[in-house]
């Protein structure tokens, strides 16, 4: 059962998304040796325990959201199933994250691109999965894609959240659940929410 974006609130949104995981968690992760849902509990667990900033942790958490696309409905007559999860991903989020959040989502795979033309020792830690998915997402960034990727604000968020990517793909590695975490998303959440008001207001 689908659930439509639209119908999701500020109080609402933080439950549904632990629902995904509750529900969804145990899928097969592009064939790593995790599930989604260890996957993204791993990017929080090691952001968390190396005492990274609250947007970071959450948006490792949720940087994978997309690929649960199917769980919020047809964002628009235009989508498609084949909508890049990072695109779908950040079209969830915008609406009730702070736009570092949503930014880490939106351009978690252009990160990997923008450090494998800028840091030649990070291709070393990426996966045999993610070394595939390389190719088909572009490959390294030309200079020009990498000049332009540097103008954004939250650039160093974003490879923050890269590495957490990276690194969360441990068998076995024990995690808490969602619910551990599902505090600090909500006030992430609240944080947006207060932002927009001021800024309406």
């Amino acid at each position: 059962m689908t659930v439509g974006i639209d119908t999701l609130t500020a109080q609402t949104v933080v439950a549904f998304i632990g629902s995904i995981f509750d529900r969804r968690g145990g899928e097969e992760y592009l064939g790593e040796p995790v599930t989604m849902g260890e996957h993204m509990l791993q990017g929080a667990t090691i952001a968390e325990r190396n005492g990274q900033p609250e947007e970071i942790i959450v948006a490792a958490l949720l940087h994978d959201i997309g690929h649960f696309t199917s769980e919020f409905g047809t964002f628009t007559m235009e989508d498609t199933e084949d909508r890049h999860h990072e695109d779908a991903g950040a079209a969830v989020l915008e609406r009730f994250f702070p736009p570092v959040v949503t930014d880490c989502c939106r351009y978690h795979v252009a990160a990997k691109r923008y450090l494998c033309a800028t840091r030649p020792e990070y291709v070393k830690r990426l996966s045999e999965a993610s070394i595939h998915s390389l190719s088909l997402q572009g490959g390294p960034m030309s200079s020009e894609e990498v000049a332009a990727f540097e103008r954004n604000p939250n650039l160093k968020e974003i490879i923050a959240v890269r590495y957490l990517d990276e690194a969360g793909k441990v068998p076995g590695m024990e995690t808490p659940d969602f619910w551990h975490f599902a505090p600090m998303v909500q006030r992430m959440v609240d944080a947006h929410v207060t932002a927009s008001s001021s800024a309406t207001g």
